[in-house]
């Protein structure tokens, strides 16, 4: 009797383990993909990075060598970048995060053919060459949405590729966490992928999510790392000793910054929708020609701040002893977004969006003639309030700049300009910049779920 008892014993071990080896096996095959996508996420978003800082240094050069060269520069790359996105990819145009979010949105069976054109190997293509030749031009629009849009068709490519007998994965689990992974190794800031990932992609329960998007994050972070060394996206501003009567400033940032973040988008979806009634392809070409010449205008006329995606304007007034902006620097900042923004071209906000908030922190501190400390708080608290006022996502926005100087002991002050932003936002607009423009391309793009979305989000109809 104990014979057979130890026998039985014996048998339902051995099935429990061959059970567990086959689970361990299929949750190994099942992560590969995503290990796999993670690493060439890395490493696009170093050569990527790289690339954009060059044609930035382009700019630079050439202005430096004949400020006047501009007006024949900038128009020529506004037209060929807006051409590029026009003539072979017109859904890589913007920043790509609408995109993406419209992708996972619409991601079923159905559709699979539909996502194609807001995924894919032509929309990575173009959408690094047209945001590249916006950048050479002088264009404010940053590489951080376009990397997020990039990263996600690199996992999209990924799932497509696997062989039929692969252990099935949810095509919309591989979207989420690319886009993870792309903010994280765009900004170096893992925990602002995985925040941004649940605030503003998703809104199923995170178990579904939590294990690939934390695998892909680290991997996508660390191969990053591994060419680039370790990096913060700004550095380490001075933020100790702070003044008890800070948070005054703060509120007070993140209420004019939350309203000039959610104006500015307020006002893109207005040149948007009267875009859409042009006709002809010339009236896209005179109008990218305009815009063209007015940041050519301003950086020669007023001030080359206007140029590029901002983050000099971050650097310069968080590390040097030349705290304060000029007056009409917020307006540069937030004019030179728009109008780069509205060509059609590819290319991001996120960047510009920080770059507007700090100048709005730097003017606002010199109003009140605080402390450096004191500044670099208000400075970081605008980047907080801006951003949140284009995306509508607080916390994505914190954690951003939260990881962006490696400065936590200022959470709390961050966290109130990220709600109080949010809040006064509202005033302008219910929703995002990034809403409006998932909605349409879901309309565009003649999905089941248009109706559902524009009672939900509202009618606004964009290029």
């Amino acid at each position: 009797m104990n014979k057979l008892f130890d026998w039985v014993r014996l048998q339902l071990k051995r099935s429990f383990d061959r059970i567990r080896n086959e689970k361990l096996k299929k949750n190994i095959l099942q992560a590969i993909p995503f290990w796999i996508a993670s690493v060439l996420t890395g490493l696009f978003a170093v050569l990527y990075t790289r690339l954009f800082i060059l044609a930035e240094d382009v700019t630079t050069t050439a202005f430096k060598w004949h400020p006047s060269s501009l007006f024949v520069i900038t128009p020529i790359c506004f037209v060929f970048a807006w051409w590029l996105v026009q003539r072979f990819s017109p859904y890589a145009r913007g920043s790509g995060i609408p995109q993406v979010m419209a992708a996972i949105q619409i991601s079923s069976p159905k559709t699979t053919g539909i996502a194609d054109k807001l995924l894919g190997f032509r929309i990575i293509l173009v959408k690094v060459c047209s945001s590249l030749v916006m950048a050479v031009g002088g264009g404010a629009i940053g590489r951080e949405g376009p990397t997020i849009q990039i990263s996600t068709s690199i996992y999209k490519i990924t799932y497509q590729l696997l062989p039929k007998w692969w252990p099935k994965i949810a095509k919309r689990n591989m979207m989420v966490t690319g886009a993870a992974a792309g903010l994280a190794a765009a900004f170096n800031t893992p925990l602002g992928g995985i925040v941004f990932a649940i605030e503003e992609l998703t809104k199923t329960h995170f178990s579904y999510y939590k294990t690939a998007i934390f695998s892909s994050v680290i991997i996508a972070g660390l191969s990053a790392e591994a060419l680039l060394g370790p990096y913060l996206y700004l550095g380490y501003p001075k933020l100790d000793g702070l003044s008890p009567a800070i948070f005054f400033g703060v509120a007070l940032v993140a209420i004019i910054s939350g309203l000039c973040g959610s104006g500015m988008s307020k006002i893109i979806l207005f040149i948007f929708a009267w875009k859409a009634r042009f006709k002809f392809n010339w009236h896209h070409v005179v109008f990218v020609v305009g815009c063209a010449l007015i940041m050519a205008s301003l950086a020669f006329f007023v001030n080359p701040e206007v140029l590029g995606s901002g983050k000099g304007i971050m650097q310069h007034t968080l590390f040097t002893a030349d705290k304060y902006v000029h007056w009409y620097t917020p307006i540069l900042r937030i004019g030179g977004s728009m109008v780069s923004f509205t060509t059609g071209a590819a290319g991001g906000i996120f960047a510009p969006a920080l770059g507007a908030g700090a100048s709005i922190g730097s003017l606002v501190s010199s109003w009140f003639h605080v402390s450096d400390i004191d500044t670099n708080m208000l400075i970081l608290s605008g980047m907080v309030g801006f951003l949140t006022g284009v995306t509508r996502s607080p916390f994505t926005s914190v954690i951003l700049v939260l990881e962006m100087t490696d400065r936590h002991n200022v959470i709390f002050h961050l966290i109130l300009a990220g709600m109080i932003a949010s809040l006064v936002s509202v005033l302008v607009d219910k929703h995002s910049l990034y809403d409006h423009l998932k909605v349409q391309y879901i309309k565009d793009l003649n999905t089941p779920e248009e109706t559902e979305l524009t009672e939900q989000v509202g009618d606004v109809v964009v290029e």
